[in-house]
């Protein structure tokens, strides 16, 4: 019987995951198909039971139910425990239907090995959302020890700082003046999303500084292009995607896809 895979999102028609994990499928020859599900918030207990029925053998979370998620699952494992942000489901043998987060490796793998002298770099992240706590995770993990954090609501950096402790909280009014004090600064709100709002300037960065944006669609926003031409190091989010999905394809499958080169080309014309 062929395996059903989705994720769930809202919008969620911009996703490349199905691209993915189809790709992933056809060349490790598993019969399965992987799918967009647009859902309601009011929908999530009824997506948690479909994976305990075994409709979903998997499931891939992405905004704005990272967190929300969380009350009707079974247990957290590893960093969707630190972190508190599901980005992937799947049933374990004692048919418990479990959140994990591959967010947290996928931004380490895709852009951290970057990253000499970890321990001497100052971060910060833009926004408190969805995948905040994933980069900041990742950002401790990786040897980072001095991390900002600047949203426009400042509660949701407090909440934040309640789970991390390490956290400096900046004020939003002053980001255009912060930024420039950071070696690694990271756009983790959707700003700069296709059809979405943009930052109202151009970022203006220390020498040496690498700008990460968690954004892949489209694959340059403004901030990024407007650096690449300054000839700072920059990052898109299409790099992390592919690794979180790595990571998600082997929790469902225990086989560590192979990223090639005809893949990362077929996600780079979805983009065009």
């Amino acid at each position: 019987m062929k395996k059903k895979y989705g994720i769930i999102g809202n919008p969620i028609k911009h996703s490349l995951s199905p691209v993915l994990h189809n790709y992933w499928f056809e060349k490790y020859k598993i019969d399965a198909d992987y799918s967009i599900i647009e859902i309601e918030e009011l929908d999530l207990p009824g997506i948690v039971q479909k994976v305990k029925n075994q409709n979903y053998q998997g499931i891939n979370i992405t905004l704005p139910f990272k967190q929300k998620i969380v009350p009707y699952l079974d247990a957290l494992v590893n960093d969707a425990e630190v972190t508190s942000s599901v980005n992937t489901l799947f049933l374990n043998a004692n048919g418990a239907v479990v959140g994990e987060n591959t967010d947290v490796f996928g931004f380490q793998a895709a852009y951290l090995k970057e990253v000499d002298n970890a321990q001497q770099k100052k971060a910060i992240v833009i926004g408190a959302g969805g995948v905040s706590p994933s980069v900041i995770l990742s950002l401790h993990k990786s040897g980072i020890k001095n991390i900002s954090i600047i949203n426009r609501t400042v509660e949701k950096c407090i909440f934040l700082k309640k789970k991390f402790k390490i956290l400096n909280i900046c004020e939003w009014k002053n980001l255009q003046k912060e930024i420039k004090n950071y070696d690694i600064i990271v756009n983790a709100t959707s700003l700069g999303l296709k059809n979405e709002n943009d930052f109202d300037f151009n970022f203006e960065l220390k020498k040496n500084a690498i700008y990460i944006d968690t954004i892949y669609n489209p694959l340059e926003t403004k901030n990024l292009k407007y650096l690449k031409e300054q000839d700072f190091k920059v990052f898109n989010g299409l790099d992390m995607l592919i690794y979180q999905g790595q990571k998600s394809f082997y929790l469902w499958n225990k086989i560590n896809p192979e990223i090639d080169q005809t893949l990362v080309e077929l996600l780079l014309s979805k983009l065009k």
